[in-house]
């Protein structure tokens, strides 16, 4: 009796898997960000796909700000996506520390109006020292600029918003108001818990005559 070698057990099991295309979440359109193998569908649920902003837009000077999806939902040969949070490379934040300067750095944990909880990092960065009574004061800009858009805004709303540097921009021109800033980033957010899925109810049925 023959007996298949390992190799050749490992060439079946490969033959056997089938390649998923995943989606973006909604907030970015929902484009394609990948393919991926699996010999079944449910393996799939709860993976974490990386990619780039410059993945997604075609502008090589996003390379640095780095995503992450995860994949919640597989349709025929579709797997889809929520997103799962974002950072930017370390070598980016190096660049931009200056020596004779201040790094102000928030962290906060916030929901968004339709029920995303996310912790969001910003990281303001001052064209010359600053004292500590003005260190507290850009702090406190960022935690009211971003717990006021998580309140007026979408899920996908916000993260376009954090992803994309408007959040940074409106922290930044208040900020600046407290002491001269160099930039302003929302270097990290990472999404902690999602609303429960509402179960539509079954229609009622009509009473009889």
């Amino acid at each position: 009796m023959l007996k298949m070698s390992s190799r050749g057990r490992a060439r079946d099991k490969w033959r056997m898997k089938k390649w998923y295309t995943v989606l973006a979440s909604s907030a970015f359109g929902n484009v394609e960000i990948g393919k991926i193998p699996a010999d079944d569908p449910s393996k799939l649920y709860g993976r974490v796909i990386e990619t780039s902003l410059s993945d997604l837009t075609g502008d090589f000077s996003l390379l640095h700000v780095k995503l992450y999806f995860q994949i919640i939902d597989v349709e025929g040969d579709v797997a889809k996506t929520v997103f799962k949070g974002h950072d930017l490379t370390r070598d980016y934040l190096r660049s931009l520390i200056r020596r004779g300067s201040s790094r102000v750095d928030g962290i906060f944990k916030v929901t968004t109006k339709d029920g995303y909880t996310l912790r969001v990092s910003a990281t303001a960065l001052t064209r010359h020292r600053a004292k500590t009574s003005q260190e507290r004061a850009i702090r406190r800009i960022m935690k009211e600029i971003i717990e006021a858009k998580a309140q007026q805004l979408s899920f996908d709303e916000f993260v376009q918003q954090a992803v994309l540097g408007k959040i940074a921009s409106e922290i930044y021109n208040e900020a600046k108001k407290i002491y001269p800033l160099r930039k302003v980033e929302v270097r990290k957010s990472k999404l902690l818990s999602r609303p429960p899925m509402v179960k539509q109810e079954a229609p009622t049925p009509p009473v009889p005559a």
